[in-house]
């Protein structure tokens, strides 16, 4: 499964227009007085304007094996969220290791970089090393019933996880993170999990899929 294009809300347009195109210096095109749109790898990520919007969770896949580069040049930028003390967190069942940081509006970004895909192009790690939308984060009160969804829509699998806690549903190019918001926050540093809406389109098996989440529920696009 590939994320083709993932649409966010913020209550900070400006702030999320200058840290994309400014601070990851990543190709951002402005839509309207109200969205904008940056473009990495083979995803597209968008922005549109909501006062009450609350924080997300989003990863990004980065060139294998290319976290140390990737944690100097965001360090330049930013400041990394460590877990453990930790700045780079490993995670070996997944064959992958992540650095985790925040963006303007306190959205939990991760770079995670995984052995067996994705292969660097060049030794230098740059905004162009950014390579698509890895992990969008959904957190309801019902695992199971998103799971369900995916699955029988989609034709996604589990990954990892169960169907009541935590369930990461798709393969190693791309994944929805299906936590339960009341048993769970977002690692690396605990943050409140908020059912934050979002739409996005994938590609499963060269078929082209979209669908929404709001109020907890996942309906077709």
């Amino acid at each position: 499964m590939k994320i083709e294009f993932l649409k966010l809300y913020t209550p900070n347009l400006q702030g999320q227009l200058r840290f994309y195109s400014e601070v990851l210096a990543l190709g951002v095109e402005k839509t309207s007085e109200e969205n904008f749109r940056v473009k990495m790898g083979f995803s597209t990520l968008e922005f549109e304007e909501d006062r009450n919007a609350t924080p997300y969770h989003i990863a990004f896949h980065i060139p294998a094996l290319q976290e140390e580069k990737a944690l100097q040049w965001l360090k330049e930028r930013v400041e990394i969220l460590p877990g453990d003390d930790k700045e780079i967190i490993d995670f070996p069942a997944w064959r992958a290791r992540s650095i985790y940081f925040y963006d303007e509006d306190k959205n939990i970004l991760e770079f995670i970089s995984r052995k067996h895909i994705y292969e660097a192009d060049s030794e230098k790690f740059s905004s162009e090393s950014i390579l698509g939308i890895s992990e969008i984060g959904l957190a309801t009160s019902n695992v199971e019933e998103s799971f369900d969804f995916l699955n029988s829509h989609f034709g996604l699998t589990k990954f990892t996880g169960d169907y009541e806690h935590f369930c990461a549903t798709g393969d190693d190019e791309g994944l929805f993170i299906i936590i339960n918001k009341e048993q769970k926050d977002w690692i690396p540093v605990g943050d409140k999990a908020y059912p934050s809406p979002f739409e996005i389109k994938i590609s499963v098996q060269n078929a082209i899929f979209g669908t929404s989440f709001k109020h907890e529920r996942l309906t077709l696009l």
